[in-house]
């Protein structure tokens, strides 16, 4: 039985998003069960229909439901995606090593965590001044009802000029969709998609939770070979899939920047099969020794070409917000079939983050970020540079908070992952990026810097040399 709190400061949607997720979990809502429809539920709960279809797409972005045409909202199997519930966080709590080789629990005293940005960065002060000045804008018409479908104008205005003076890419407010970050946004898109599509061409290796996502939306997802300089466009052109998702500014995991050669023939590629490119423009503003990479629809203006981007990298997780940048044509078709969606942001919410960008904070903030985890960056290879010397190979350098280290040693990912654990080191396997368990290479891991100290960078490091023995 689900419980409403109207008087709680969490929306009602996520409500009813966190009492089924735990239904799911707990097996009272066992595999292949139907959710009630939204119609009933709504009815029931005396909420909008559109809140329960954004609990119900929230479910679904995660993996504990499925949409199915003419069934309703599916319950999955989740002990075998147990892995990808917190994916939305980029996090890989489930493939962390737990136990020594004595069977006692270990104790991390050095996390290169890379689900988790710094505390110390995040401008809580002038995060109070405009969230105050947010408050005192909204009107008591504003709070008694909706707010625009996609989005606040306010802040789709921001984020327009935003994207055309850091990301080279013109748009106009009305292409730009608000969502409840980015497994939301994905999992809309998927759904607005789906109709006309039935496969999805996928980096490997690659971020898994969108792969998930393709998959709980219907989609047959084909693996293309990430190169050293991004995705294969001849395995693309090969395959039969008429849309692919790409991580081109900073590729997941391998940190592959796409050149504008390669852009070219993806713009090409999709230009003649008519198809469609969903360009996830993660770790963007996060670059080191050069300036954000120009976005792909910044080369023209492509009516083939999907935009997401979040906040969540570059400010704070926790906020939920992303957004889509939709082409004209696929506009036209989700203002015509979805227009009973309504923004799952709160206003107050997307009213603060318009003040934070409107007032210069967001550009500030961006620079001060990035110079605090280039900081981080560099003592990173550094030290690794000093202390493992040719022991390892250095991948994915110069942009993102996180770096692939190779052995050279001949020592397996999970030697690595292991031995790193029982000398008080957390470090993450990679290998849960490939969807082909025979074509990753069993030599890697992955180190994040974003959350991490100084005395955690150079003790950390210290104790991976011990625990490799490279001395």
């Amino acid at each position: 039985m689900i419980i409403l709190n109207n008087n709680s400061g969490t929306p009602l949607y996520i409500q009813i998003y966190g009492q089924l997720k735990e239904e799911i979990i707990a097996g009272r809502l066992p595999q292949n069960s139907k959710l009630p429809s939204t119609r009933y539920l709504s009815e029931t709960l005396n909420v909008g229909r559109n809140t329960v279809e954004n609990a119900y797409l929230q479910l679904a972005s995660e993996g504990y439901v499925q949409s199915k045409a003419g069934s309703g909202f599916i319950v999955q199997n989740i002990n075998s995606m147990m892995d990808f519930i917190e994916h939305e966080n980029y996090s890989m709590d489930q493939t962390e090593p737990k136990h020594g080789k004595s069977g006692s629990s270990l104790i991390y005293t050095y996390k290169f965590e890379y689900s988790h940005l710094s505390s110390i960065d995040f401008p809580m002060n002038i995060w109070k001044k405009v969230s105050n000045k947010a408050l005192a804008s909204l009107t008591p018409e504003d709070m008694t009802k909706y707010c625009e479908r996609n989005g606040d104008l306010e802040l789709r205005n921001d984020l327009r000029d935003y994207l055309r003076k850091s990301r080279g890419l013109s748009c106009d407010a009305e292409q730009i969709i608000i969502c409840s970050g980015f497994d939301y946004a994905l999992s809309l898109l998927s759904q607005l998609l789906r109709p006309g599509f039935n496969q999805v061409a996928v980096e490997e290796p690659g971020y898994s939770g969108a792969r998930d996502i393709f998959r709980n939306n219907g989609f047959t997802v084909v693996p293309i070979t990430v190169e050293k300089d991004g995705l294969d466009i001849t395995e693309l052109t090969n395959s039969s899939a008429k849309i692919v998702y790409v991580t081109p500014s900073h590729q997941f995991p391998t940190g592959a920047v796409m050149p504008i050669q390669k852009r070219l023939l993806l713009l090409n590629w999709a230009s003649r099969s008519n198809g469609i490119i969903i360009e996830d423009d993660y770790d963007s503003e996060l670059r080191y020794n050069s300036r954000p990479i120009p976005s792909i629809n910044s080369i023209t203006k492509s009516e083939n070409v999907v935009y997401v981007g979040t906040l969540s990298k570059a400010l704070s997780p926790s906020l939920r917000v992303s957004y889509m940048v939709l082409p004209l044509k696929l506009m036209k078709l989700y203002n015509k079939d979805f227009k009973m969606y309504q923004c799952p942001v709160a206003l107050v919410q997307q009213r603060i983050i318009h003040q934070f960008i409107h007032s210069g904070h967001w550009e500030r903030h961006l620079r001060r970020s990035c110079n605090a985890n280039k900081k981080k960056h560099d003592l990173l290879i550094q030290t690794i540079e000093e202390l493992l010397g040719d022991s390892v190979i250095i991948h994915g350098r110069n942009a993102g908070l996180h770096i692939l280290l190779e052995s050279t040693q001949g020592l397996t990912e999970k030697e690595m992952v292991d031995k790193s654990g029982e000398y008080g080191v957390l470090v993450y396997p990679v290998s849960t990026f490939w969807i082909d368990a025979n074509r990753y290479p069993n030599n890697m891991v992955l180190l994040g810097f974003g959350n991490t100290s100084e005395e955690v960078i150079i003790n950390g490091i210290k104790q991976l040399a011990r625990a490799w023995k490279v001395f």
